[in-house]
């Protein structure tokens, strides 16, 4: 389940960073969308179900590479798809959904960006893989980081308690995006990275679907144009964005990135995600970080870097 070291760790890490800003993206595109009247749960149903439209076709393709049988294939792994699609796709953006409906933002991403230690402690409980001295320094310097990258010591970090409901959100979205890097490692299966991100997505789509029909997922949208820094647009050029771009090519390039790595490596580098949100905020939104926030992405990169020295 864990990759080797060599030439494909190189690749990997492009494809984890590449996934991480794909990732990072989505949240400015869906900030400007909910700012012209969409809920968060409508641009999160858009998003995966536009993602799993453009994926299934070349997903159920490739399960029949090599003259395996495609659907055979499928169902074999039926369990895994849903498991994945359920955790690794639905629960964690609803889980992060009813999380910041209770806590500040900042709070509740700090509180899901510890997934790389459920990870951590996932890997050692059950497959007895003790992490080094160096990858649990690198990910007490990276988490050391994230308060100051997300700024909760500054505007989000004032006054008042915390609420358990929204921490138990918040943890909860926390297990799902560490389920998505154990599950995504894991090559037993079979599945080509894109079969299982397209065979997931699809599960996710009709999980937050019939969630939205349900009414525990408050799902509203418009056709107002969407306005970020410099540019006016229709508002189905965020929404494609968010499909293709943050779902379809993010989930695709982070498996593939997964299976090279190992999902220990791979969940720290994935850390890099929230300064791609940072960066993006910035150029999209005008939202200019601060010099706390700078510091706490060199914290974050130093900490992934010395988690890449204690990985085999």
């Amino acid at each position: 389940m864990e990759a080797p070291a060599g030439p494909d760790v190189r690749n990997g890490i492009s494809l984890a960073v590449a996934s991480a800003a794909c990732f990072g993206l989505s949240g400015s595109l869906a900030s400007a969308l909910m700012l012209s009247g969409w809920t968060a749960g409508a641009a999160v149903t858009a998003r995966v179900t536009i993602a799993a439209l453009v994926l299934v076709v070349p997903g159920v393709r490739a399960a029949g590479v090599d003259g395996r049988d495609r659907w055979a294939m499928l169902r074999r792994n039926a369990g895994t798809i849903v498991a994945y699609g359920v955790l690794a796709v639905a629960a964690t953006q609803l889980c992060y959904f009813y999380a910041v409906s209770h806590l500040p933002v900042g709070v509740a991403l700090l509180v899901e960006y510890t997934a790389p230690v459920g990870v951590v402690g996932w890997m050692w409980a059950v497959h007895r893989q003790r992490p080094s001295r160096l990858t649990v320094l690198g990910a007490a310097i990276a988490l050391c980081g994230l308060p100051l990258l997300l700024d909760l010591l500054g505007s989000s970090g004032g006054g008042g308690g915390v609420d358990p409901v929204g921490v138990a959100w918040a943890l909860a979205a926390m297990v799902g995006a560490a389920a998505y890097f154990v599950m995504s490692a894991d090559d037993r299966s079979g599945l080509p990275p894109i079969t299982l991100a397209a065979s997931g997505l699809v599960v996710g789509a009709v999980v937050l679907g019939a969630a939205g029909l349900l009414g525990v997922l408050p799902v509203t949208a418009t056709t107002d144009y969407v306005a970020f820094q410099r540019l006016v647009v229709p508002w189905w050029v965020p929404v494609l964005a968010l499909g293709v771009v943050t779902a379809a090519v993010a989930y695709v390039t982070g498996i593939a990135a997964t299976r090279r790595l190992g999902s220990r490596l791979a969940s720290f580098v994935a850390l890099t995600e929230v300064i791609a949100a940072i960066a993006f905020a910035w150029l999209l939104l005008g939202q200019t970080p601060l010099p706390v926030q700078l510091v706490g992405a060199a914290v974050v990169l130093g900490g992934v870097a010395v988690v890449r020295l204690g990985e085999p």
